[in-house]
């Protein structure tokens, strides 16, 4: 499967109904594919981006999530989140951007340790009510992987990342630094 190199114009809608265009024609967009609503692993990833959502919007990059639940799914557990969520629970951007399902997902140790604390941080929340407990048996299974794409506003794809494990994706910092040395050279 031949991945993207440029990235044609489209129109994605939002859980809430928004409508977000790719390309972008003023922003970088930084799209990530995640794995289920309510993914422990994903609400910790997501968690560092949303703390650090000034400095990247001062960089210039607008994110947007993609899940592979459905819409009324991912509402339980990320209508708070200040991203762009998309819903593709037929998984038709997953494939057009190669984004695979794997055992190694789970089973890949450099994974544990997020695994644990997404686990603890979901289970401490549930308990104090702030969020729904994660689904037992989510939609579309638990082995997906990570993948980040960043598109320039001429639909270039810039630089992307497939992951090999269930963490395994690009940090804040090195996403701005993707941004830093892409204006530099």
């Amino acid at each position: 499967m031949s991945l993207p190199t440029t990235v044609s114009g489209r129109t994605l809608v939002t859980i809430s109904g928004a409508r977000v265009g790719i390309p972008d024609p003023d922003d970088l967009i930084h799209l990530q594919f995640r794995r289920f609503a309510g993914c422990p692993v994903c609400n910790l990833h997501l968690r560092s981006i949303v703390n650090r959502r000034d400095e990247i919007a001062a960089a210039g990059i607008r994110e947007v999530v993609v899940f592979h639940s459905g819409a009324e799914e991912l509402r339980k557990y990320t209508a708070e989140l200040p991203l762009d969520v998309i819903a593709d629970p037929d998984r038709e951007l997953y494939r057009e951007f190669g984004v695979e399902t794997s055992p190694r997902a789970l089973l890949d140790p450099r994974g544990w340790p997020a695994i644990l604390r997404g686990l603890a941080h979901d289970a401490y929340a549930t308990l104090r009510r702030r969020q729904v407990a994660p689904p037992a048996k989510p939609d579309g299974g638990s082995l997906g992987v990570p993948a980040d794409f960043l598109i320039a506003p001429d639909g270039r794809v810039l630089a992307a990342k497939h992951g090999t494990h269930v963490y395994d994706q690009w940090s804040v910092d090195e996403l701005l630094a993707l941004v830093a040395a892409g204006r530099e050279a």
